[in-house]
């Protein structure tokens, strides 16, 4: 057979390369994969100066009455730049947020057809990249004829091209990658499996996909056909935004693709949609405000290596252990603590899986009630601040965040107090749920539990534990309520002193902390963190879309015309929210359904704040139950190669599903509860 260098009149290329290298990228385009790995370690050594600038204006501001000038302008238009840095190494590594249980179940089952669809996903991801950047280079190029600043002059002045030029090169970069993950799915889907079934059976390998895409595209032109009303266009999109989603098109490319269709659409203005998307490229996260996402995650990923989740339930096992129900309580009481310094469930259900799982299953729980008492905690770190969520509602609702953090702390307790409750009753009464859990001197019964190892923890060593985490959580969360710190300082204050304890301790125990897991921790943020930022950009293109058509009056209208009533209004939304969760992600969710309700709930005069906490412990409620149940299938992957079934886990999380559910409802019935702390 000839190689693929001579097939393709290239005696230059090296005999080793394969097909696979170059139709995947690695081959067609050579430079692509390292130059993305390049941009994003300059936008991770960003971050990390970001967090030296803040800090370093924090101390100046209140300790000199000298705050560094344009931190706060240089902060907004750093975040935009690291995001579009970032951006294609994420793509690269497949880290883009994407609702992958349909696409994910269909390339094991019907890989061709699986192929052939994530090839349309991936050039609708090229589309988006390729008008982002035919926005962003005409306007980076005036911005450096114009001679844009910003500054004051005579104090100090930065140019704005550079960051805007970033952008737009991030974007072609980003367009590029899109295109070769486009090229190596077509070359999967054509050249893979010559024993498919469908070509045994004389049929074209991928007609499954072929006839659904083209009756997908047949039925979206018979729908979007020219002089519709603006109402029937985006109520289209957004059902289509729906299956799209769900199908598996990373999240953010449908919400700007289908946004983009819409504007266009709805003035008849191609123009005038390009302007939108670049607005909401450049603008939708030029705030400091949105520096609070690196900084948190960077927090959250420190502490993790610096096992301070595990010194957390050390603590708490020692002091709770010798009750029925004790550890469960302890796993609870230990993400509630966790939670208050990171702030993402994601990681809070890694840590405490590895952490209190084998514990519990050793002294006599149930494999099941197990990882449900861990799965059904971890959601505390989306709820208790610091919380990416209430973040994310902030920019959507447009109130402070600050004020998010202080309302969310009481129905945070009472959501732990709650789980500690309801996993004291199941071990109380539901011994075949919960296991045989004694005291270890109850009695001779083979089935009572001991710890294995004795427990060593002391007065002094619990103190010395848990000095860390009180540090950080003073420092964090006592500087925002205090005035101190906006929560984006706090970040970086919580960053800094995370680096300094994990420093400290590295010190005493060698291997905690080396150059490559500190690098690792440093990529790892900027992957999740453009993850989210990304989205927000998506977010607010899908706003302006929405703002465009009416259809927020058109709502405000239907509603006031139904006589629905405000809290018939908060039932209907609750219940979609909780429909919605069993399919999507929990930011999915908040950034399709909380622009188009604010409209109704401003009519009403809702405080947005409580409005908030409601919606995040009800979207929450979706990590935990089926099809998707993120949080679930992070509990199994953490789990690694064990005999726990998903269904199980899914099963011993549903106790806390139910309380889930009645806290909601109690905050909606009281909403003062959100006021205690404000």
């Amino acid at each position: 057979m000839k190689s693929w260098a001579t097939i393709f009149g290239r005696n230059d290329l090296p005999s080793a390369w394969s097909r696979d290298d170059l139709w995947s990228g690695r081959g067609l385009f050579p430079p692509l994969t390292h130059f993305g790995t390049g941009l994003n370690a300059i936008g991770t050594i960003w971050i990390i100066s970001l967090m030296a600038l803040i800090c370093a204006d924090v101390v100046a501001r209140n300790f000199f009455n000298q705050p560094l000038p344009r931190v706060p302008e240089f902060v907004g238009y750093s975040i935009v730049a690291i995001v579009f840095l970032q951006l294609p190494n994420t793509l690269q590594l497949k880290k883009l947020i994407q609702a992958d249980a349909f696409i994910g179940a269909l390339m094991i089952a019907r890989p061709t057809a699986g192929s052939f669809y994530n090839a349309v996903f991936h050039f609708s991801g090229l589309i988006v990249m390729a008008l982002i950047a035919y926005g962003l280079i005409p306007d980076a190029w005036q911005s450096y004829e114009s001679s844009e600043y910003f500054g004051q002059q005579g104090e100090i002045t930065i140019p704005v091209w550079p960051f805007k030029a970033i952008m737009a090169l991030c974007a072609v970069i980003t367009a590029i990658e899109f295109l070769s993950q486009t090229i190596d799915y077509i070359r999967k889907a054509i050249f893979d499996e010559p024993d498919h079934p469908d070509a045994r059976q004389n049929r074209p390998k991928g007609w499954f996909a072929i006839v659904s895409l083209c009756g997908l595209g047949l039925v979206g032109f018979a729908f979007l056909g020219p002089h519709l009303d603006a109402l029937t266009i985006v109520l289209t999109l957004i059902f289509a935004m729906l299956i799209l989603i769900l199908a598996g098109m990373h999240i953010g490319v449908a919400l700007i693709l289908l946004s983009f269709i819409g504007a266009w659409l709805i003035r008849e203005d191609f123009q005038i949609a390009v302007n939108l998307l670049k607005i909401a490229s450049a603008g939708a996260i030029k705030d400091q405000l949105f520096g609070v996402v690196p900084l948190f995650v960077l927090m959250g990923m420190l502490i993790n290596i610096g096992n301070i989740g595990r010194d957390t339930f050390d603590v708490c096992q020692w002091l709770l252990g010798r009750i029925a129900g004790g550890l469960g309580v302890a796993t609870v009481v230990a993400n509630t603590v966790f939670a208050a310094i990171t702030g993402v469930s994601i990681a809070s259900a890694v840590v405490f899986t590895k952490v209190s799982v084998p514990p519990m299953v050793e002294h006599g729980y149930t494999a099941k009630f197990s990882v449900g008492i861990v799965a059904g905690s971890s959601v505390l770190g989306m709820l208790i601040p610091p919380s990416l969520l209430l973040i994310v509602f902030g920019v959507l609702a447009e109130v402070s965040v600050g004020q998010l953090f202080t309302a969310a702390i009481a129905p945070g307790i009472l959501l732990s107090v709650a789980f500690c409750g309801v996993i004291v009753f199941i071990s109380n009464f539901m011994p075949e749920f919960a296991g045989r859990l004694k005291m270890p001197d109850a009695s001779n019964d083979p089935l009572a539990w001991t710890r294995k190892p004795a427990h060593s923890e002391t007065i002094w060593s619990a103190i010395a534990k848990m000095t860390p985490i009180v540090i950080l959580i003073v420092a964090v969360l006592g500087g925002i309520y205090s005035g101190y710190f906006t929560p984006t300082e706090a970040g970086a204050v919580g960053a800094f002193l995370s680096l300094v304890i994990v420093c400290i301790k590295a010190a005493f125990i060698p291997g905690m902390l080396s150059w490559p897991k500190f690098w690792k921790v440093l990529i790892d943020t900027g992957h999740v963190s453009v993850s989210i930022l990304f989205l927000i950009i998506a977010a607010n293109m899908y706003t302006r879309m929405i703002a465009l058509s009416g259809l927020p009056n058109e709502l405000v209208g239907m509603i006031t015309a139904a006589d629905l009533g405000f809290y018939g209004i908060i039932i209907v939304y609750l219940l979609l929210v909780l429909v919605m969760g069993m399919v999507l992600d929990s930011v999915s969710i908040m950034l399709i359904t909380v622009p188009l309700i604010l409209p109704p709930l401003v009519a009403f005069n809702t405080d947005l704040i409580w409005f908030g906490i409601v919606t995040v412990v009800a979207v929450e409620i979706g990590l935990l139950t089926p099809p998707l149940g993120l949080t679930v299938y992070v509990v199994k992957a953490a789990l690694g190669n064990t005999q726990i079934k998903l269904g199980e886990i899914f099963a011993g999380a549903f106790p806390f599903v139910i309380i889930m559910i009645l806290v909601t409802a109690i905050l909606v019935l009281f909403p003062e509860l959100t006021e205690i702390t404000r």
